[in-house]
């Protein structure tokens, strides 16, 4: 089983940024997107005006800073590579969201980095939800990750870029 990291997020967060569950490198590194292809990092760094160069911590706060959360749907799972589609849908537990939620009230819009997070959520996660969290404006994005190929990064970052503002 591998597992996701805790949720980043201030009390004053107003979007939630949602993946699936960490790849390896990103395991390995204890870090969100830590894969060097990945395109997170570069488009948050690109939109927000930061230093390439910013340090891990640095950019969890750059998220916070612009009331961004960042989480992943999925709390724990199998899966024996980091594609989204070797995850073992039987060994998928999701993580809390109503709990979630409740202690991040501000939070109205919620981005799905990929389709593997966007299907969970819709799934697993939003028919359960209390009636007070429904009002939530659920957006696709293009996925951020190297395995994501037919969407340029020129394409990934202007859909972001809408989203995120700047």
């Amino acid at each position: 089983m591998i597992a996701s990291f805790p949720p980043v997020a201030a009390a004053d967060a107003r979007l939630l940024i949602l993946g699936s569950i960490p790849g390896r490198e990103s395991l390995r590194q204890q870090q969100y997107y830590a894969h060097p292809r990945n395109a997170f990092w570069p488009i948050i760094i690109e939109i927000f005006g930061a230093a390439p160069d910013l340090p891990y911590g640095e950019r969890l706060r750059l998220l916070t800073d612009h009331g961004i959360a960042l989480w992943d749907v999925i709390g724990q799972c199998r899966r024996p590579t980091s594609l989204d589609s070797d995850i073992d849908p039987v060994s998928v537990e999701v993580n809390d969201f109503a709990r979630f939620l409740a202690a991040h009230r501000l939070i109205t819009t919620v981005c799905f980095n990929g389709g593997t997070a966007e299907a969970t959520f819709r799934r697993r996660i939003l028919p359960l939800l209390p009636l007070a969290h429904h009002p939530l404006t659920l957006l696709h994005l293009p996925s951020t990750s190297p395995a994501n190929a037919g969407c340029s990064y020129a394409e990934k970052l202007a859909r972001w870029r809408r989203v995120l503002g700047s």
